[in-house]
C-alpha cells in the first residue's frame, strides 16, 4: 500500500496544482513561525527547542496514519517537483522573450537570490542550480524517506527542510537559533542528495551529457560546495549538462563566492529547459527507487501475517 500511495502522489503532483492558498505546507510554516515568535532566543539551546517542537509532533501524528490513501494525499502535498519545473519554465518563457524584468520579478519564485542585477546569464545559471538542488529537496527526499516511514517520513522530512529554509540562515538573527534546524536538513538530506546526483549522472544522456564525464564532475566538485547536499546536485547537474556553475551570488546584500563546477560554458537561456527535463527524468528515477524500497520493506510484513 505505500508503495501505491507514493505513487498515486507522485501522479497527483503532476495532475493537481497546488492551491494558492490552505496548502498544507503553508500552514505549517505558519504554525512554526508561530512557535518561533515564543521560543526565539540567541541560543543553541532555543534553536533545539524549537527544532524538537516543530518536528515531533508532524512525526508522531504521521506515525499514527497509515493507508494507501493517507500516503498518496500527503505525497501530493510534501512534493514540490512540478511546481519547481512550472517556475523553472516560466523564467525560461519570459529570458526567451526577452523580457529581462519579468524572468528578475519571477525568480524568487525559486531562489532567496538578489535579481537586480543579474543579467540574462546570471538568472539562468541561478535556475540551473536552484532546479539541481531543489529536485533532491522537493522530489527524492520526501520520496526517499516516504518510502522508508510512510506519512511520518513524509511529513517530517518536509517539517525539516521548511524549517531550514526559515531559520537555517548564518545572519544574525538565526546564526545560533538555526543551527539545529540546518543541521538536522543535512543530516535528513545526505542520502537523497547523493541519490539525486546518482539518478542525474546516470541521466546524463537525456540532455546530450555523457555519464562518465557527468560522474567524474560529481565525484571532483561535489563536496566543493558549502553546502554538503546541494554541492552534491549541482555539481552532478553540472557535469550532466555539459556546463559550468557556480560564481559570485548575492543574498540580501551580503556577496558569496561559490567555487565553479563542471566543465565547458556557462550556464545560458537554453540549459533552463535542459536543466528541466534532466530533473523531470531524475523524478522518475527517485519513485522508482522509492517505490521498489517500499514494496521490499511491506511485503514480508504482509507475507508473514497469519492466513485467517
Amino acid at each position: 500500500m505505500r508503495s501505491l500511495g507514493l505513487v498515486a502522489g507522485f501522479l497527483l503532483d503532476k495532475a493537481v496544482p497546488d492551491p494558492r492558498r490552505g496548502h498544507p505546507v503553508a500552514l505549517y510554516g505558519r504554525a512554526a513561525g508561530w512557535w518561533e515568535e515564543r521560543v526565539h532566543g540567541d541560543s543553541r539551546a532555543r534553536g533545539a527547542l524549537f527544532t524538537a517542537g516543530a518536528v515531533l509532533p508532524v512525526v508522531a501524528v504521521g506515525s499514527l496514519v497509515r493507508g494507501g490513501t493517507a500516503t498518496a494525499a500527503t505525497t501530493w502535498a510534501v512534493l514540490g517537483g512540478s511546481m519547481l519545473c512550472r517556475e523553472a519554465d516560466r523564467i525560461a518563457d519570459a529570458l526567451e522573450r526577452g523580457d529581462l524584468a519579468r524572468a528578475r520579478e519571477l525568480l524568487p519564485n525559486l531562489c532567496g537570490r538578489d535579481p537586480s542585477e543579474l543579467d540574462e546569464d546570471g538568472i539562468a545559471r541561478a535556475v540551473v542550480e536552484s532546479v539541481a538542488e531543489n529536485t533532491s529537496d522537493a522530489v527524492t527526499g520526501p520520496l526517499v524517506w516516504g518510502a522508508l516511514g510512510g506519512v511520518a517520513g513524509l511529513a517530517g522530512f518536509r517539517a525539516v527542510n521548511t524549517l531550514d529554509a526559515m531559520v537555517g540562515h548564518r545572519d544574525e538573527r538565526y546564526e545560533r537559533f538555526g543551527s539545529a534546524s540546518a543541521r538536522l536538513d543535512d543530516l535528513a538530506g545526505w542520502g537523497p542528495a547523493r541519490l539525486t546526483a546518482l539518478l542525474a549522472v546516470l541521466a546524463a544522456p537525456v540532455v546530450g551529457g555523457d555519464v562518465r564525464t557527468a560522474w567524474r564532475v560529481w565525484r571532483r566538485d561535489g563536496d566543493r560546495h558549502p553546502s554538503p547536499n546541494a554541492g552534491q546536485c549541482e555539481a552532478a547537474f553540472a557535469g550532466a549538462l555539459g556546463r559550468t556553475l557556480g560564481g559570485v551570488n548575492v543574498y540580501r546584500g551580503h556577496e558569496d563566492r561559490r567555487p565553479t563546477m563542471g566543465e565547458g560554458p556557462r550556464a545560458g537561456t537554453a540549459d533552463i529547459r535542459r536543466a528541466v527535463r534532466l530533473a523531470r527524468t531524475v523524478h522518475l528515477g527517485a519513485l522508482a527507487v522509492a517505490a521498489t524500497v517500499a514494496g521490499a520493506d511491506t511485503g514480508p510484513a504482509q507475507a508473514a501475517r497469519p492466513r485467517t
